[in-house]
C-alpha cells in the first residue's frame, strides 16, 4: 500500500500563508482522489478538499478562495497551499488517499497547524 505522510505546518500569523505537504511513499497516478482534512480541539473532522488523478479539484465553502490544492505527479506530492489564514484553520491536517477499490492507508498522525497572533 502507498503511504502518505503529512508535513508542512507550523505557527503563523492571521493572513499569513502556509504550504502543506501529501509526500506518497509510491506513484500517485492510481489514485483517484486524494483529499485534506482538517481537526480542531473539540470538534468533528471536516473535509477541507480533493483532488481528482485527472487533476481536477474542490474546496469545503469554508476554505474556498483562501486555499488550493494541487498535485506534482513526478514529485508524488499533493500540496495545499493556504493564504489569508485564520484563527478557525487552527486544526491538524490530515491527507487521505483512496482508490475505487478503497483506502490506500489509515489515517497518519497529520501536521500542526495554528494560527494566532
Amino acid at each position: 500500500q502507498v503511504q502518505l505522510v503529512e508535513s508542512g505546518g507550523g505557527l503563523v500569523q492571521p493572513g499569513g500563508s502556509l504550504r502543506l505537504s501529501c509526500a506518497a511513499s509510491g506513484s500517485i497516478a492510481s489514485i483517484n482522489l486524494i483529499e485534506w482534512y482538517r481537526q480542531a480541539p473539540g470538534k468533528r473532522r471536516e473535509w477541507v478538499a480533493y483532488i481528482t488523478d485527472t487533476g481536477d479539484p474542490n474546496y469545503a465553502d469554508s476554505v474556498r478562495g483562501r486555499f488550493t490544492i494541487s498535485r506534482d505527479n513526478a514529485k508524488n506530492t499533493v500540496y495545499l497551499q493556504m493564504n489569508s489564514l485564520k484563527p478557525e484553520d487552527t486544526a491538524v491536517y490530515y491527507c487521505y488517499g483512496s482508490t475505487r477499490s478503497g483506502p490506500v492507508s489509515g489515517w497518519g498522525q497529520g501536521t500542526q497547524v495554528t494560527v494566532s497572533s
